[in-house]
């Protein structure tokens, strides 16, 4: 692959709140710059909804020559909000690219099940939940993907007034995306145990469709089971019906660093052999879903993070005395992977 990546969370924005508390310049420096250097990346998915994050955050992976993909991601907006944060995200990206970095514009994620007005429901659980148990639901996705396609087509032309770089869109397979006013094809994919068997034919399938292939997000919990349920690694854990943060996991669950770094390693793998361009694992860290490892079981939200350094709270980890957390086995699997290809 060309662009060896991961994302980096700058923190999404839901009802006007961040996550990526505390947001310290000087260790989001110091973590892109272990990005770079430890896991051997060549390229970046700077992540999240506040502007001014998202830049100084491009700003710091620029300067240590890592591909940025700019990648505004919009929560539960509106047509008009999404347009007016991808006019404001596209001149941040434009500056950046004027200073001779390289730079993707990543035009939104997943934006049937995290934005309004594409499938019926009040929000992402509702929305996805409608789509996996409705036939009524299933049945509208020709409608979705024309919506979907319209929407995208007023983006692109938004984006492209204020950036001059190449430009994409994180995409799930059911939108049916027309590719054309796009330079990349990119595509959120996660390997589930329903899919597993036709997984890596999927995968060239998507090589062959005569553009340049990102998967701009993949991974797995750290949980037994997590790699079998792909994107739905998170339905474990509670969240608070306002500001949508993390409460506790709904149950308790067994540790497995060792089955997210070998779910990485695979499709990585798979990736590779199947022609693709670029890769960003998901994710460096989730701040708001912290490792507890003492106490109430259920408080440790690191088990559905699908991060691969494990958060602390209240203190540094020991592989880096500097930064408050400590790699999961995932982290060396990404960087040897990375290193040896």
């Amino acid at each position: 692959m060309r662009a060896k990546g991961i994302s980096y969370d700058t923190g999404f924005v839901y009802n006007g709140a961040v996550g990526h508390n505390p947001f310290d310049p000087e260790v989001v420096e110091r973590e892109l710059r272990v990005i770079r250097d430890d896991l051997h990346c060549t390229a970046v998915r700077v992540m999240g909804g506040d502007p001014e994050r998202m830049e100084l955050a491009a700003g710091y992976a620029a300067d240590l020559g890592l591909e940025v993909w700019f990648s505004p991601y919009p929560l539960e907006l509106t047509t008009d909000e999404m347009l007016a944060l991808f006019a404001d995200c596209a001149a941040r990206a434009e500056r950046l690219r004027q200073r001779g970095a390289e730079v993707v514009f990543v035009t939104g994620a997943e934006l049937s099940l995290m934005s309004k007005g594409f499938l019926p429901g009040d929000g992402t659980d509702e929305r996805v939940e409608l789509l996996i148990r409705s036939d009524a639901v299933r049945e509208q996705i020709g409608e979705v993907s024309a919506r979907i396609n319209d929407f995208l087509g007023k983006a692109v032309a938004v984006v492209r007034e204020h950036f001059g770089g190449k430009v994409t869109y994180a995409s799930v397979p059911l939108e049916r995306v027309d590719w054309t006013p796009f330079d990349i094809v990119s595509v959120d994919l996660y390997r589930s145990a329903e899919i597993a068997d036709r997984f890596a034919e999927g995968v060239r399938s998507l090589a062959a469709q005569g553009k340049p292939v990102a998967i701009t997000e993949f991974g797995a919990a750290c949980y037994e089971g997590a790699g079998d349920r792909g994107a739905r690694g998170l339905e474990i854990v509670e969240y608070d019906k306002v500001t949508h943060s993390p409460v506790r996991l709904k149950g308790e669950y067994v540790r497995d660093e060792a089955g997210q770094a070998a779910y990485l390693r695979e499709l990585l793998e798979a990736f590779d052999a199947g022609g693709i361009d670029g890769a960003f694992v998901f994710t460096f860290a989730l701040y708001d879903h912290p490792h507890r490892p003492d106490g109430d079981p259920r408080e440790d939200l690191d088990l559905s993070s699908y991060g691969i350094v494990k958060v602390y709270e209240d203190r540094r980890g020991a592989t880096y005395p500097d930064l408050p957390w400590e790699p999961k086995a995932a982290f060396a699997a990404v960087a040897d992977y990375y290193r040896e290809h």
